[in-house]
């Protein structure tokens, strides 16, 4: 096996040039989501632990002023508040629910604003209906009425995911906890930025069933950081052996 002239070792290391840097913005690239995705491990962990604190906080306290709240500061707090529910002006948000052992309910969950003595409204995520119990009259027990007592999880307004369907209010399909678009679409006034997920406590009837806030929250994201070094580690190997490759081993021997 003849040896490369210093020439043509000169001209092979110059034609690696474009695919090493096509490469190490690919390394980089991947570096930088394995970094990213510790990042989020952290603020995951922080996240739940804030969660989990805040969820045993007793006894709970009163819902911060409407012009206080700060989602950052406030959201997952927990909260006792008084009111009367306004039934008539209930939401039902598309969701899931635990069921049985890897299965999934599908239904509602009850939004349903409560009146305060002030004339204030707050929003109450009441909790899960099966799809069977969509009309009231279906689950009459549960539309308690007069003076009611709520506790539960402070929970801003949800953003619509990626894969999320766009609520249409005009058919009164609602697929996030928008709390400006039902109130705007149920005609409420002075309504909370924030709504309360009401705890496990019973409903009379058992619906809507409260308490599907979880606090384990998944954290996945060392699995993905590993993931992305991995296929970085790939990367650095399979561009290496090309590269060694290219510098020492001889062309094929055109044919003709």
């Amino acid at each position: 096996m003849a040896a490369l002239s210093a020439i043509e070792r000169r001209a092979r290391l110059r034609s690696l040039w474009a695919p090493g840097f096509a490469a190490l913005v690919c390394l980089a690239i991947l570096l930088g989501l394995g970094v990213w995705q510790l990042a989020r491990k952290g603020e995951k962990e922080a996240l739940i632990a804030r969660i989990i604190e805040r969820s045993h906080a007793e006894p709970p306290a009163a819902p911060p002023p409407f012009d206080a709240w700060d989602a950052k500061a406030d959201e997952f707090s927990r909260v006792r508040v008084r009111g009367t529910f306004l039934h008539d002006r209930e939401t039902l948000v598309h969701g899931l629910a635990p069921g049985e052992p890897g299965r999934a309910l599908q239904g509602f969950y009850v939004l349903t604003p409560l009146k305060r003595d002030d004339g204030s409204t707050i929003l109450i995520n009441r909790g899960f209906i099966p799809t069977e119990l969509k009309r009231p009259e279906d689950r009459a027990a549960g539309q308690v009425a007069g003076e009611a007592t709520v506790t539960g999880m402070l929970r801003a307004s949800e953003a619509r995911g990626l894969f999320v369907p766009e609520s249409d209010p005009k058919r009164d399909a609602w697929f996030t906890r928008d709390i400006p678009g039902i109130s705007a679409a149920r005609g409420l006034t002075d309504v909370a930025p924030y709504l309360i997920e009401a705890d496990a406590t019973p409903n009379p009837g058992g619906w809507p069933r409260g308490g599907q806030l979880r606090v384990d929250l998944p954290n996945n994201h060392l699995q993905y950081a590993f993931t992305w070094f991995g296929i970085a580690a790939c990367l650095i190997g399979v561009f290496s052996v090309f590269a060694w490759r290219r510098l020492h081993e001889p062309e094929e021997p055109k044919a003709g």
